[in-house]
């Protein structure tokens, strides 16, 4: 298994915050031969049994001196995710989840905003501080 995110622990607590109850830590997938493991696995239990959500999470801290090799990371790593996810798990939603920082110096520049206006990805925005999930972004 991969090793956890600097932001892990901080994400999870943010998804509890917000009414989740965490079913994988990690979210294991397979695709052939290739085992693959997105950081965290979550159902809004608090919905009606058939509007039921149910999602996964990948934590990225964009910690690295390039922003844009982090993006670009984080942006393959989500696409074989949602593609693999789309077909052994296709009612799971597949978000990304980024620290505000990273949300304003990335995606609310020009490359973030043409990412998220193509539906590239979907964020969760949290604050690591406080634990708290500012926006979610579909």
């Amino acid at each position: 298994m991969p090793a956890r995110d600097r932001y892990h622990d901080q994400v999870k607590a943010a998804l509890v915050k917000d009414g989740w109850v965490i079913t994988h830590d990690p979210l294991r997938l397979q695709w052939g031969a290739k085992d693959m493991y997105i950081d965290l696995g979550a159902e809004d239990l608090l919905a009606a049994e058939k509007d039921r959500r149910r999602i996964a999470v990948e934590v990225k801290s964009f910690g690295s001196p390039s922003e844009m090799e982090d993006l670009e990371q984080a942006v393959g790593q989500y696409t074989v995710y949602y593609d693999v996810l789309s077909q052994v798990e296709p009612e799971r939603e597949l978000f990304l989840a980024v620290h505000e920082e990273v949300y304003i110096d990335l995606f609310e520049e020009p490359i973030g905003k043409l990412l998220l206006r193509n539906r590239r990805v979907r964020l969760i925005v949290f604050d690591p501080q406080t634990e708290n999930i500012r926006q979610w972004i579909p």
